[in-house]
């Protein structure tokens, strides 16, 4: 589908709305505010994501402005972060703003409310305040200040400014009504005493304005003119409204327009906790290493661990916007880096749990440098050489002595292909005093034509270099960790979420720069670590080649917070049986459709899975294209050749069917 024909998001039809009702369109101005009390999460990429491809898509200026209201939790450090952050994701903004630059005009505004009894300093305890207000279902009553003289007010005010109280003892209150059905309207807060010192203004100030009344005068100010936001602030619009309207009385001259406040649903991701209160528990109490630590949700932490700015935009694309809350798989995101990486990230060879391998028929003082793909998926990446020897390291799982027809590795007898290297055999092994194996001895030969099931990466002993991995999991075992009234999230932090091993990776990663990613082939994705160096090298996991998650879940974990309707989904193969069959009667639109769902299905499916419909009837087309577009994605994710597979695809070239021939050119 093109880019022109793409349907609009509600948004957008709003937008698009108001410039055939007369908004210039030179007059389009968004901003993405957020408030400097923490480091930027995957959930803020999607308000990130809106106002800069709002930006992007009517050429229209994004301001950044940190609503910087509250020093007592607002810090330097998190709003250089925050800077980092939107520029790595490759977003420029047009203005650098803050709302502090305007605290000046704020109280003079707030001065203007008063002297038109609007409104109030009100000195009652937090307490008696909150008695007063009433519930939804119940109307407030007025508090004893509520009609105290313009005088007196702005008497007070002006003392709140000059610090002639403590903290707690006053607080100025928009007069609105105290019955209003929506409790926001019920005379809020506009201005408390914190004695803080501002990361900006210092000491000059020891009254801050609320974030309700700050925002939406910001917005007004700056002249944005749709002030997106997510859903939670949907009760506040009607406040937001009437804060721009009465300041409009005052500015209307110089600043003409009012911003438009529209709500759309916030990002929530399975797995994961979004509150920054909660992140920043992580933080202090030493769960994990910091805001950036590989296992966060930050945009920090996911940029060490080896996301690319394109993965996460991907994401956001693919998320869409909606005006209802969901839930996003975080499996969603991980196939989004996974499709990135695939494209871009050079292939190596490591070995995270050695055991030696000797070919016994290889002279011992005998090495070569052999040819191998830096990757399949580039055509412009070109080729490295590898060193072989007689002795090298494979994945100790990549061996049994004994196994079944299904296993397609190393087993005594039996021939596997080494990756860019030779056949070997296996002959016998060695152990040690425990029943441990320790060596595994094989044969090889020069006939790389002949066609075997298996293929094994390794790396050669001599030459190898050592290397730190860190083999980062999910931060929690739960999927909605922060949804249980009974249980504090804590709780639900995987116990297993990082694991430190030593690997042996090839020599053609001993100049390696952090940030640098690849993948380490029939493993997953890793890119170096910020605390590697040229002695030390460190590789942290950014995702494996296909989710294993759901296998490695409990049923019972699988199975907690799910409907019953959920839990009784059909395996993904069936789905995808199903998709097929009717995938060669529906209209191209609907082929689309079918297959970006079968795409997504076949991470959730194995080989063992798919194998039984390479033997589909030919007569059943659609089938067989499903099939083979499942293929596509296991292939993709690590699956090794074999003559199975080999043979399906041949028999597919040679097919009438134009749409299943293209399918296996594709492979």
């Amino acid at each position: 589908m093109s880019e022109e024909t793409k349907s609009l998001n509600f948004i957008e039809h709003i937008i698009e709305e108001d410039l055939a009702n007369g908004l210039p369109k030179d007059k389009l101005r968004f901003r993405f505010p957020p408030e400097p009390n923490g480091y930027l999460h995957i959930g803020h990429t999607k308000a990130i994501g809106i106002s800069f491809g709002l930006g992007e898509a009517y050429n229209a200026p994004v301001n950044l402005r940190f609503d910087d209201t509250n020093p007592a939790k607002e810090e330097q450090e998190y709003v250089d972060a925050i800077k980092r952050d939107i520029e790595w994701l490759g977003y420029t903004w047009a203005n650098e703003l803050y709302s502090s630059d305007y605290f000046d005009t704020l109280y003079e505004w707030a001065v203007q409310l008063i002297k038109d009894g609007k409104a109030y300093v009100d000195s009652q305890s937090s307490v008696a305040m909150a008695e007063q207000k009433g519930t939804p279902t119940q109307p407030g009553v007025d508090g004893p200040y509520r009609n105290r003289s313009v005088e007196d007010n702005l008497d007070l005010f002006e003392r709140m400014k000059n610090g002639e109280f403590v903290e707690g003892e006053h607080i100025l209150r928009a007069k609105i009504d105290m019955q209003h059905p929506n409790m926001l309207m019920r005379d809020p807060i506009m201005y408390r005493i914190l004695k803080k010192h501002h990361h900006r203004t210092g000491d000059a100030w020891c009254i801050y304005p609320m974030y309700d009344w700050t925002h939406g005068e910001s917005d007004y100010i700056e002249q944005i003119s749709h002030s997106l936001c997510s859903l939670e602030f949907k009760p506040h619009r009607e406040l937001y409204d009437w804060f721009k309207e009465h300041v409009y009385n005052y500015a209307s001259e110089t600043l003409p327009m009012l911003p438009k406040q529209r709500e759309f649903a916030r990002l929530n991701l399975s797995y994961t906790i979004m509150s920054k209160r909660k992140l920043l528990k992580l933080v202090e109490e030493g769960h994990v290493a910091g805001w950036d630590d590989p296992r966060m949700p930050t945009i920090s932490g996911l940029r060490r661990r080896g996301y690319t700015p394109g993965s996460i935009r991907q994401f956001i694309e693919k998320v869409g916007v909606a005006k209802r809350e969901n839930v996003i798989d975080v499996s969603l995101l991980e196939f989004c880096v996974r499709e990135d990486l695939n494209q871009t990230a050079p292939r190596v060879m490591a070995v995270l749990d050695p055991v030696k391998l000797v070919i016994t028929n290889y002279p011992d003082d005998k090495e070569e440098w052999l040819e191998a793909e830096n990757n399949p998926e580039d055509e412009s990446a070109g080729f490295r050489k590898v060193p072989f020897s007689k002795e090298l390291y494979i994945e100790r799982e990549d061996f049994k002595e004994e196994a079944g027809s299904k296993f397609f590795r190393l087993k005594l007898g039996s021939e596997v292909r080494l990756k860019n290297a030779y056949i070997i055999k296996g002959e016998h092994v060695v152990k040690d005093a425990n029943g441990n194996i320790t060596e595994i001895h094989c044969t090889y030969s020069t006939d790389t034509e002949k066609r075997v099931k298996g293929t094994l990466h390794w790396v050669s002993v001599k030459h190898a270099i050592k290397a730190e991995v860190r083999e980062y999991d999910r931060l929690f075992i739960d999927e909605a960790p922060d949804s249980h009234q009974d249980k504090d999230f804590m709780e639900f932090i995987n116990p297993d979420s990082l694991k430190i091993i030593e690997a042996f990776v090839e020599p053609s990663l001993s100049n390696a720069q952090p940030g640098d990613r690849f993948q380490f082939q029939r493993i997953g994705y890793f890119n170096v670590d910020d605390d590697s160096t040229s002695e030390h090298l460190i590789f942290n996991k950014t995702v494996g080649l296909r989710d294993s998650w759901a296998k490695q879940k409990p049923k019972q974990q699988q199975n907690q917070n799910k409907p019953q309707q959920q839990q009784q989904k059909r395996p993904a193969i069936e789905v995808i049986k199903q998709l097929g069959k009717k995938y060669t009667n529906v209209p191209e639109a609907k082929q689309e459709k079918s297959k970006a769902e079968i795409l997504k299905l076949a991470e959730h499916v194995s080989y063992d899975d798919l194998q039984p419909l390479f033997n589909t009837a030919a007569k059943k087309a659609g089938t067989r294209i499903a099939t083979m577009i499942a293929l596509k994605v296991l292939l993709k994710n690590g699956l090794e050749r074999n003559e199975e597979i080999d043979a399906f695809i041949e028999k597919a070239l040679e097919d009438s069917n134009d749409l299943l021939v293209a399918e296996a050119k594709a492979i």
